[in-house]
This record gives structure tokens, sequence and C-alpha cells, in this order.
């Protein structure tokens, strides 16, 4: 999501917004996934917790807390090394609580195929077309991480139900909605990575998580941003976004 091949900047440097939007000064963030977030629908829309599975070292993260600065953040990543980044870069925020874990449909341990990329990892071994177009993640290797259902932490954490959740699990999205159903009963928006086409073994396209999503109460609502083939230019993916119906 955003991350694979984002703009970045390490400078500080300050980005003039709308009226109705937020002028911040900015350090160390993804600015693409910044403008694409910073907008007045998602400013506006009165969400008071974020759920952020898959979120690396905190590229997500970061941004939607300089959208939504009194938002609660909740983080989930299964990367011991990427966690660890994860709450170095979110240590000033209060309002903030991260979780070494990978999310699916079941609990336990599982084994994790690690990219020499580590965005492009996955409980899902990837496809040849995956590797095709970005050769930079080819490499992998298995880890054992531990697996968790959303769902679970439901009676643990301190959610208010205007809630947003995104999903950046590389081909597991299916897998996070099915352990996460009452959760996201009440959740408002949904941000969610989905494929065109296959580039993990087994992971649902766009049209199923259309369906499924559907099937719970979720209409689409377009895409923040889309990937491209760097073999023929054809769109790869895109974080698509789904509101729920009123």
């Amino acid at each position: 999501m955003f991350k694979k091949i984002g703009r970045k900047v390490s400078r500080i440097g300050d980005i003039i917004q709308e009226p109705r939007l937020l002028a911040v000064r900015i350090k160390g963030i993804d600015v693409g996934m910044f403008e694409s977030l910073n907008k007045p629908w998602l400013v506006n829309s009165g969400i008071k917790t974020i759920i952020d599975v898959g979120a690396n070292t905190g590229q997500f993260s970061r941004a939607i807390h300089e959208v939504l600065p009194e938002a609660y953040i909740y983080s989930f990543e299964p990367l011991s090394d990427c966690f660890r980044e994860l709450k170095a870069a979110m240590r000033d925020v209060h309002k903030f609580q991260a979780f070494n874990t990978a999310l699916a449909d079941r609990n336990g341990e599982e084994v994790f195929y690690r990219s020499e990329w580590s965005p492009s990892s996955s409980l899902l071994p990837m496809k040849q077309l995956h590797k095709d177009n970005f050769p930079f993640t080819a490499r992998e290797s298995k880890e054992t991480v531990t697996v968790r259902r959303l769902d679970d932490y439901i009676d643990e954490l301190s959610m208010d139900d205007e809630i947003l959740v995104k999903l950046d699990v590389q081909g597991c999205e299916d897998k996070v909605i099915a352990g996460g159903k009452c959760l996201l009963g009440r959740t408002k928006v949904l941000i969610v990575e989905t494929s065109m086409v296959p580039l993990y073994e087994g992971q649902p396209l766009f049209r199923d998580i259309f369906t499924i999503l559907e099937h719970q109460g979720f209409k689409y609502s377009g895409a923040l941003s889309q990937s491209f083939s760097s073999i023929d230019g054809s769109v790869l993916y895109a974080d698509s976004v789904f509101v729920r119906e009123t």
C-alpha cells in the first residue's frame, strides 16, 4: 500500500493545503501517502480509532496521525525488526499502541515469507509475476510469526465506533476480514490494498474483496492510488476505499 514505490522525504518540508485541510510540517514521512489521505472527506469524517494492519515500519501510521492527530492508532506488524522501527517512529504519539503479530482468520503460529523488501512480505508465497515486476522483492526467507484474529482484540482495546481500518497484508485480506467480522461491523471506512492480478499464491483479487465487503454493508468509493506494471503498464493493485453504507 503506497509504500512499494512510494515518494519519500527525509528532510523537513512544509506542505500548504487548502483552508479546510491541515497545514503541517512533515519530517521523514511518505509525502505521496500524506497527500492521498489529507482530503476533506477523511479530515472531516469523525474517525476516532484507526487500525493499521500490516504496519511495516509505520509509513501509514505516521501519515494518518498527521491527518487525524486526535485519533487512537493501533498497529499490527509481525516482523520483529520492522516492529521495532514502527514503535520508534511513533514513540512521540501518545494515542498509539503496537502489536507484534500478524492478523488472519485463526490463532497460532504460521510460516511467514519474508521478502528482502520487507513491505512485500506475506503469509503467502510470492508468485513469479510479482518478482518479475518488482525484482528487488524476489529474494525470500521464512520466519515463524504469531497469528491472531482481529476480533480477539475487541475486548482488549479501547475503541470508539468511528473506526477506520487499513489492510495491507499482501494477499491475506480475506483472512483478516474473516477474523474481524465483529469489529468490521463497527467500522466506518476501510482502506484495502486490492490486487487486479494474482501476485501471491491463492490471494483474493479485487472482485473477491469487493463481493465480500459488499455483503458486509460496505460500498466501493474508489482508489487512493494505483501501482502499474513495469512490464506492460497495466494496473497491478490499488489502494481501494470502502465506506459503510448508511
